[in-house]
C-alpha cells in the first residue's frame, strides 16, 4: 500500500459502517414488511435480526481486536478458518454481492425519479440506464483521486442523510394513532403463520445491515486497531434504531395493505399520504443524497475486498495494483464493469430493485456464515485467550449464536436464492484456478474443495435450467 495514505480516524470509521448500512434498504422499509407481516410479526422479526447481527458485530468487533493482522476480514477470516479456496468463495461472494447491491441503488434512484419524471420508469428504462452508467463512471474516477478524500465526503453526506429520515419519524411520531396501530397489529387479512411472515422479511433484513462489516474491511487503514470494533457496534445500534422506528411508526399511521400497494421508495409515499406532496420531494431528495453516499461506500469496499484478495494471492495478482493516490484501481476498473454489466441487465427483468437486493442478501450469506464458524473456532480452541481470558465465555457465546443465525437465514431465504447464488460462485471460480496457475500451486489443497465446487456447478446446472423453464422469474 502507497505509504502516504493517510489513516481514518475512529469517526471516518463508523461513518462507513453508518453510510453503508444506511442506503437503499432503510427508504423501502415499511412497504416490504408491510406486504409480509404487521407489527408484531415486524417485531418478532428484528428481534431475530438484530440479535443475529448484534452478535455477529460483535464477532467481527473480537476478531479485529484478537487477530489484528488480518485486513479485510470478512473473506480472510474464512480463508484463515477454513482454507484457500473457501476463502476465495468468500472473497467473490462478497464481492460480486457487494457489486449487485451497487445496481440496487442505481434502480432505486432511477426509480424515485420516476415518480416525478416518467422517463425513468420503475427504473430500468433505456433512459434509466444511460443516466446511470454516466453516473457509475463519474463516482469511479472520483474514487480514483483517493480513499482518503472518499471518505472525508462519505462522512459529511452520511450527517446529511440522517436528517431526513429522523423528520420522517417525527412526523410519524405526530401522527401515531393507536386504534390503527392495533388494528394493523396481527397484519390483518394477511394468510400464514407469524413464522413465516417473519421468515419472509428475513433477506431484507440481511440486505439493510449489509454495511455492518465496513470499519472490518478497511481495517488496514485504521489509525487505531481498537477503532474497527468500536466503530461496528456505534454504527449497528445507530442504524437498528432507526429502522425498526421506520418499519413499526408506518402501521400506526395508514392501513397494512396501503402501505403494501406503495410505490417504492415507500417513505415518500408515506410522507406525502400525511403532509401532502412536498413529503415526497422531501424523502426523495433525502433518499438520493442516501443513496448516492451508500453508493460511494460500497464502491470503496468493492474495490478494498478485490484488491485484499489480490494482496493475499486469492485473486489474481492483476487486482492488486494501485495507482499513485494508493487507490485499488484495477480492483476498481473491475468493480464498475461488472456494475455497469448488470445495470444493463436490469432492462429485462421484472421487478429488477426486489431481485438485486434478495440476491445481494443471499450472496453475503455464505461470507457471514463463515466469519461467525470462525470466530466460533477461535473461542472453542481459546486462541489468544492468554490475554483477558475471562472474555471467552461471553465470545463463544456471541459466535455460537452467530453461526445459528447465518445457518437460518441459509434456510429463510429459500433454495431458489441459494441457487441462483450458485450461478455465479461456479463460474466465479475460473478467478480462482488464474491465481492458483500464477503461483505454480496445486489448485485444491482438500479433497473438500473439490467437494464444494462440484456442489457449486451442479446447483449453477440447476439454477440455470429454472431460469431457463420460468420456475425461477427474474
Amino acid at each position: 500500500m502507497n505509504s502516504t495514505v493517510v489513516k481514518m480516524t475512529r469517526a471516518q470509521l463508523t461513518a462507513m459502517v453508518v453510510g453503508g448500512m444506511i442506503g437503499a434498504g432503510i427508504f423501502s422499509l415499511p412497504r416490504t414488511f408491510a406486504g409480509a407481516t404487521g407489527p408484531l410479526g415486524a417485531v418478532v422479526a428484528w428481534l431475530i435480526a438484530g440479535l443475529g447481527m448484534y452478535t455477529l458485530a460483535r464477532v467481527f468487533q473480537m476478531l479485529a481486536e484478537r487477530k489484528p493482522a488480518l485486513d479485510a476480514g470478512v473473506f480472510a477470516y474464512a480463508k484463515e478458518g477454513f482454507g484457500d479456496y473457501p476463502g476465495f468463495l468468500s472473497a467473490f461472494g462478497y464481492w460480486i454481492g457487494s457489486c449487485i447491491g451497487n445496481v440496487s441503488y442505481w434502480v432505486l434512484i432511477k426509480s424515485t425519479l420516476g415518480a416525478f419524471f416518467p422517463v425513468f420508469g420503475d427504473g430500468n428504462t433505456v433512459v434509466a440506464i444511460l443516466v446511470a452508467s454516466v453516473g457509475i463512471w463519474l463516482f469511479h474516477f472520483m474514487i480514483l483521486r483517493g480513499v482518503q478524500q472518499a471518505a472525508a465526503i462519505n462522512k459529511i453526506v452520511t450527517i446529511a442523510k440522517v436528517i431526513p429520515i429522523l423528520v420522517f419519524l417525527a412526523i410519524m411520531a405526530f401522527a401515531f394513532k393507536m386504534d390503527m396501530f392495533q388494528f394493523n397489529f396481527y397484519g390483518g387479512d394477511l394468510t400464514g403463520s407469524i413464522f413465516e411472515q417473519v421468515r419472509a422479511t428475513m433477506l431484507v433484513t440481511v440486505f439493510v445491515f449489509l454495511g455492518i462489516e465496513g470499519a472490518s474491511v478497511y481495517s488496514r487503514y485504521a489509525k487505531d486497531r481498537s477503532d474497527v470494533g468500536a466503530a461496528t457496534v456505534t454504527g449497528f445500534l445507530v442504524v437498528t434504531t432507526l429502522m425498526v422506528l421506520v418499519t413499526l411508526l408506518p402501521y400506526a399511521v395508514v392501513p397494512r395493505a396501503d402501505i403494501a400497494a406503495m410505490r417504492q421508495p415507500s417513505m415518500a409515499a408515506l410522507l406525502e399520504a400525511v403532509v401532502g406532496h412536498w413529503g415526497a420531494v422531501f424523502v426523495s431528495v433525502g433518499l438520493l443524497v442516501s443513496v448516492l453516499g451508500a453508493y460511494l461506500t460500497w464502491s470503496l469496499i468493492c474495490a478494498e475486498v478485490l484488491s485484499a484478495a489480490a494482496r493475499t494471492r486469492d485473486m489474481p495478482k492483476v487486482f492488486a495494483r494501485e495507482n499513485a493516490n494508493g487507490v485499488p484501481s484495477a480492483a476498481l476498473w473491475a468493480t464498475n464493469i461488472i456494475i455497469q454489466l448488470i445495470v444493463i441487465s436490469t432492462y429485462w427483468s421484472r421487478d429488477a430493485f426486489s431481485l438485486m437486493l434478495n440476491l445481494t442478501s443471499a450472496m453475503s450469506l455464505i461470507p457471514f456464515l463463515l466469519v461467525a464458524a470462525y470466530g466460533l473456532q477461535v473461542t472453542r480452541r481459546g486462541e489468544t485467550y492468554d490475554v483477558r481470558p475471562q472474555e471467552r465465555n461471553r465470545d463463544l457465546i456471541l459466535a455460537v449464536v452467530a453461526t445459528i443465525y447465518t445457518v437460518f437465514l441459509l434456510y429463510a431465504g429459500g433454495i431458489e436464492f441459494i441457487v441462483l447464488s450458485a450461478v455465479l460462485y461456479a463460474p466465479g471460480s475460473l478467478l480462482y484456478l488464474w491465481a492458483r496457475r500464477e503461483q505454480g500451486a496445486r489448485v485444491f489443497n482438500k479433497p473438500s474443495d473439490v467437494v464444494i465446487l462440484a456442489l457449486a456447478v451442479i446447483a449453477a446446472a440447476v439454477g440455470i435450467y429454472w431460469i431457463a423453464t420460468g420456475y425461477i422469474q427474474i
